[in-house]
């Protein structure tokens, strides 16, 4: 097996989802609804609707409320970076996720911080080469099939 095919998983869950959703409002150029976009990218509209707070939040996308609402591109593609995304995503993970207390001993709380440090140091690395990477250089690279 081949790793392309393994996929890769760095940074949160909601990442890819994000992206996704991202390159389809920069497609359509215009406003989207939640249930279109999900659909577009696989997801359900509520956890969906979750990942668009949090790129609204960072000021990626625009939420119009009431029945004709839906999420638009608040910046141009050329301007939102893949490191962009990952920002919002995690700043906004990081804030959902529950502390775990467990009592590991010194060694432990050591470990911890240590361990801590270098996942710190990886993500603030991964960012950085994402920042290298916008949605209309990652939309340059895809071919989208004419809709019918």
């Amino acid at each position: 097996m081949s790793n392309a095919s393994r996929g890769v998983h760095i940074g949160p869950p909601r990442l890819k989802i994000a992206i996704h959703s991202v390159v389809w409002l920069a497609k359509s150029g215009s406003m989207l609804s939640s249930a279109t976009i999900a659909s577009q990218v696989d997801s359900h509209a509520t956890f969906l609707r979750r990942v668009m707070q949090s790129l609204n939040h960072a000021g990626i996308v625009e939420s119009k409320g009431g029945r004709e609402g839906g999420y638009l591109l608040k910046k141009s593609s050329t301007e939102i970076t893949l490191g962009d995304i990952y920002e919002a995503i995690s700043s906004c993970s990081n804030e959902a996720e529950a502390e775990v207390d467990v009592d590991c001993g010194e060694a432990g709380e050591q470990l911890d911080v240590e361990l801590e440090k270098i996942l710190q140091e990886a993500e603030m690395k991964t960012i950085e080469h994402l920042r290298n990477y916008t949605i209309a250089q990652l939309m340059d690279r895809v071919h989208f099939f004419k809709e019918q």
